[in-house]
């Protein structure tokens, strides 16, 4: 039944989202916020779908911590789930992703129409430019720059280095930074097409106050996502002790 199950949502899941987006097309055209708009309607669709195909629920924490003004979202990283939910979730959201992201047929162009945030890693220092360029631009509209610090995804229990980017946005922006705790690898495990029931919970922790100098930030932002996180996992009875340590191979460079 669970195999049923995961199949039948991954079935709908892609399907859905490939005919809303050709039905959306003409909001191309339009205003950035059309896009937005339609990729939160995609996003909150899935989330329904995954409730009442998988199984799989989900609880938002602390979103009122959350800041009404221009602030830096740091997530967990830990599925795919994050990657198409936070856009749902955090209002007025401009997601830093990869620049290979936009060469997705209409995936792309709404990310790129919604004036999302892409970057080629291997552009190094010119990338980290074209980030902060781009976010202070996002930032003076008050939206909600959502960046996952350690660039890809890590398998519940485990961690990747923290990238300087993070520190990049929270201090070229001088805004409050949001870390973000979650268990979503336990439901949506990555690189598998196993979704597991049970209820995935998200938690925005209190912000960081700008103003931090660079090492101290990222310290303090490591240690309340992964304590945070370790938490979450062990309300839902995983013991990150005993996860396996990280494949070398899943280190990012960004």
């Amino acid at each position: 039944m669970l195999l049923f199950r995961s199949v039948l949502f991954n079935f709908l899941f892609y399907t859905t989202s490939v005919a809303v987006g050709l039905i959306g097309i003409p909001l191309l055209l339009g205003p950035s916020k059309y896009a937005v708009w339609l990729m939160q309607r995609v996003g909150h669709w899935n989330l329904w779908l995954l409730k009442v195909v998988a199984g799989t629920t989900y609880e938002v924490r602390g979103i009122e911590n959350i800041p009404k003004t221009a602030c830096v979202v740091a997530s967990k990283h830990q599925s795919m789930w994050e990657t198409v939910s936070l856009i749902a979730i955090v209002d007025h959201p401009a997601l830093v992703l990869k620049q290979e992201l936009l060469y997705i047929p209409l995936y792309g162009w709404y990310v790129q129409k919604a004036r999302m945030i892409a970057i080629r890693r291997s552009d190094g220092p010119k990338a980290l430019r074209k980030m902060l360029r781009e976010a202070a631009s996002a930032a003076a509209e008050h939206r909600h720059l959502i960046i996952f610090p350690e660039g890809t995804r890590a398998a519940p229990g485990t961690s990747n280095p923290y990238m300087p980017g993070v520190a990049g946005l929270y201090s070229h922006l001088d805004v409050p930074c949001v870390p973000v705790a979650l268990n979503s690898g336990l439901f949506w495990p990555r690189r598998k097409m196993e979704r597991r029931p049970g209820t995935i919970v998200i938690e925005f922790l209190p912000p960081i106050a700008p103003g931090l100098k660079r090492g101290e930030f990222m310290a303090e932002l490591e240690t309340r996502v992964e304590t945070a996180t370790d938490k979450l996992l062990l309300e839902a009875g995983f013991d990150p002790a005993k996860a396996p340590p990280p494949s070398p191979k899943s280190v990012s460079k960004t």
